[in-house]
């Protein structure tokens, strides 16, 4: 038990696993050896804040080496970038659904063929937040879509497949814990919200498109810090929604910029 799984049984037909995305394969590399130690994954948007994370947990756990020489895994592709810092593994996944969809799916076979057990795997980065102190750190209980519902809508073939976003409460819990002993960022648990469009799709009045007034727009706003959204993004849904399946247990944590 605690082994990441993945629920596709066409894969144990497969002579060799092609990592496409992060430049690895069951082939060309040892996964079990290079990755099999892994304990937690901590994903988000920018490649460069991925490494300047890897560089920070380096400093925190005292290994060896002054940060700077962090190496990108997937320096042989320029979809994702990958460090690891110990059992701590940083990993960018660029911006939307469709861009963490792939990296994640790749992510957990590759944790898979790494007989990983007992994985955490967090989402760091920003957001926009929704009623609450500029600085404040969410940390997501639900993933919501754009209706405030707890699900992922998935076009599989030609069905639409409804997948649950519940995230591990347990862990959103711990977190907060956690926080009390960094005073200077609010923290506090809350519904996120996906969107599909980081303009239209989160009632931005700015983007090259514009179809609703700005009373239309704060109507709708407040509908969703009623129903319990604290913040706003692009990926969370899909994050759930994989991680569920596959035995990872999972958080979101975003970090409310204005």
């Amino acid at each position: 038990s605690g082994f990441v799984l993945v629920k596709n049984p066409h894969l144990d037909l497969m002579e060799e696993d092609i990592l496409y995305h992060l430049d690895l394969g069951t082939k060309t590399h040892n996964l079990p050896a290079m990755f099999g130690d892994i304990k937690f994954v901590c994903v988000g948007g920018s490649p460069n804040r991925m490494r300047a994370f890897a560089q920070f947990m380096r400093q925190e756990l005292g290994l060896a080496g002054d940060g700077e020489d962090v190496a990108d895994i997937c320096a042989g592709s320029d979809r994702y970038a990958m460090y690891r810092a110990g059992p701590v593994l940083s990993i960018s996944h660029g911006m939307g659904i469709p861009s963490i969809s792939i990296m994640l799916h790749e992510l957990i076979k590759l944790l898979h063929h790494a007989k990983c057990r007992d994985v955490t795997i967090i989402r760091i980065g920003t957001s926009g937040g929704l009623g609450i102190e500029a600085g404040s750190v969410v940390i997501t209980d639900t993933a919501v879509d754009s209706s405030f519902q707890p699900r992922f809508e998935q076009v599989v073939l030609d069905d639409v497949v409804v997948r649950s976003t519940e995230l591990d409460k347990d862990l959103a819990e711990e977190l907060l814990a956690c926080s009390r002993e960094i005073p200077d960022f609010p923290t506090l648990i809350g519904h996120t919200m996906c969107t599909y469009d980081f303009y239209e799709g989160q009632g931005r009045l700015d983007g090259a498109l514009c179809s609703f007034s700005s009373e239309k727009k704060l109507e709708y706003l407040r509908r969703a810090y009623d129903a319990g959204v604290r913040n706003i993004e692009m990926e969370s849904t899909a994050f759930a929604a994989l991680c569920g399946l596959c035995g990872l247990k999972g958080e979101f944590c975003r970090f409310h910029l204005l």
